[in-house]
């Protein structure tokens, strides 16, 4: 359990308080997502191949796994208040770095550096927003910050596309520093440090990770999630080659994705709070009727659009698994939310590479349905492990609403 913040603030600025953090959620997901919609401009204006510039992809995911659980154990000792906005400001200098770099080599470099804070804060955030409300309405706050990365999908990634297509790709970095830096001024501002937080050394929160209540959860985000990166990273070439759409329906399918993971965020914190551990297993029974519905849908963009917005649905395991991590990782909370995030960046680096081999050796575009829906049945064998060995353990959870 995340330690409550003492006294209780009013619902306004609780409210406000998710907002800040949300906010950073907005920046951080409109960083991660903006390359995708700026490829081309990138690779023209940088001299390399499209395929090089998707490396940088590459390098800003290894950079949120390897700093999501390095910058969570060394940050434990601190303030999750101080923590946070050294997060963020450090989001800042990754981002305003790679604004003003005009060299590849040197890009690949500030995109791992830029991944580093990601995980870490998005698992301090979480604790933070969960220490704020009722024990039964903790997967809800959760999910309200995760709203700032649902929104990034909806509003923020076109929002970059748009700036670097009408004036240069560096201006879309540019705005993200400027939001990762007015974030760390709101949290500032708006929440204060608590003096009852239990905060614990690095070498306590190792020792208290290795669990296997922890590591089920992970393994969940990392291999049944893979299914909806699968999909979203091949939806546009299914779109042009399988459906045969006009490219005007590309930001049209990614803009009704995004609205999906929208509502999917919204839905996974509810249903936590009303289920418990086991709304993951039905949100994964879910995702494997929808991965494998997805191929016999690509034949028209009428049955596809709404498709895409049910996949995208897939997002609820982001809060419902976050908040599950806080409630068995006693004594590594910290390390343990921010793995949550590198956990859920090995599911978009497995997802699309499955999904690759598949389409490599034939198989055609739609085939990433069937290859997300298998990763989707590993996510639910997993999930029943996990429940097993909870229900063998007797652990109490804290109860839901």
């Amino acid at each position: 359990m995340s330690t409550p913040l003492s006294p209780p603030f009013s619902r306004a600025r609780t409210l406000f308080i998710l907002f800040s953090l949300a906010l950073g959620g907005f920046g951080i997901g409109t960083g991660e997502f903006a390359i995708m919609g700026l490829m081309p401009n990138m690779a023209v204006d940088l001299g390399v191949s499209e395929p090089q510039i998707g490396h940088l992809i590459s390098a800003y995911a290894l950079g949120v796994v390897v700093g999501a659980p390095l910058l969570a154990i060394f940050g434990a000792k601190l303030f999750r208040r101080h923590l946070l906005i050294a997060l963020m400001l450090f989001y800042a200098v990754g981002n305003l770095a790679s604004a003003l770099i005009a060299q590849y080599e040197w890009l690949l470099v500030f995109r791992f550096i830029a991944g580093l804070p990601h995980g870490a804060y998005f698992g301090v955030a979480a604790l933070v927003a969960a220490s704020l409300v009722p024990a039964g309405q903790r997967a809800k706050a959760v999910s309200l910050v995760m709203m700032g990365l649902a929104t990034a999908l909806l509003i923020g990634n076109p929002l970059a596309t748009v700036l670097g297509q009408h004036l240069d790709w560096q201006y879309a970095f540019a705005f993200v520093g400027v939001i990762a830096a007015l974030t760390s001024a709101l949290i500032f501002v708006t929440l204060p440090a608590n003096p009852d937080e239990q905060r614990n050394s690095p070498f306590h929160e190792l020792s208290a990770f290795n669990r296997r209540e922890i590591w089920y959860p992970l393994a969940i985000g990392a291999i049944g999630f893979a299914g909806m990166f699968c999909v979203f990273s091949y939806l546009a070439p299914t779109l042009l080659e399988v459906t045969g759409a006009d490219p005007f329906w590309i930001p049209v399918a990614l803009a009704v994705f995004g609205l999906g993971g929208f509502v999917g965020n919204m839905l996974g914190g509810w249903l936590f709070d009303k289920l418990g551990f086991q709304s993951v297993g039905w949100m994964l029974v879910w995702s494997i009727a929808m991965l494998l519905l997805f191929p016999l849908a690509t034949t028209s963009v009428w049955s596809l659009l709404p498709v895409c917005f049910l996949v995208a649905l897939m997002v609820a395991l982001g809060p419902a698994l976050q908040t599950h991590l806080m409630d068995v990782a006693e004594g590594a909370q910290t390390l343990a939310a921010a793995s949550h995030h590198a956990a859920f960046n090995v599911a978009n680096a497995l997802g699309p590479w499955l999904g690759g081999l598949a389409i490599s050796g034939g198989m055609g575009w739609q085939s990433t349905g069937y290859v997300g829906a298998a990763t989707a049945v590993a996510g639910l064998v997993i999930f029943f492990f996990g429940l097993r060995q909870q229900r063998m353990s007797g652990e109490q959870l804290p109860q839901t609403s």
